[in-house]
């Protein structure tokens, strides 16, 4: 069996800020929810997981934006 080689295609263009942006704004919303309707105290850890979740998202949006040195 003879495979023919072609070409890697273009990477695709994509708004990696917006799609952090969206992930993060998902965190943000789960957080304000369980601020709102306070889980039992067994369970306070999923703020703290919704927290991370926002800051990790505004890390990532400034780790995609921050200049390149090539």
């Amino acid at each position: 069996m003879d495979k023919q080689w072609h070409p890697n295609p273009e990477p695709i263009e994509t708004n990696d800020t917006a799609a952090i942006a969206v992930g993060t704004a998902a965190w943000a919303v789960a957080l304000v929810a369980l601020l709102i309707f306070r889980p039992e105290p067994e369970n306070t850890w999923w703020i703290w997981t919704c927290l991370t979740g926002v800051c990790f998202g505004f890390f990532g949006m400034w780790f995609v934006r921050r200049p390149r040195h090539d």
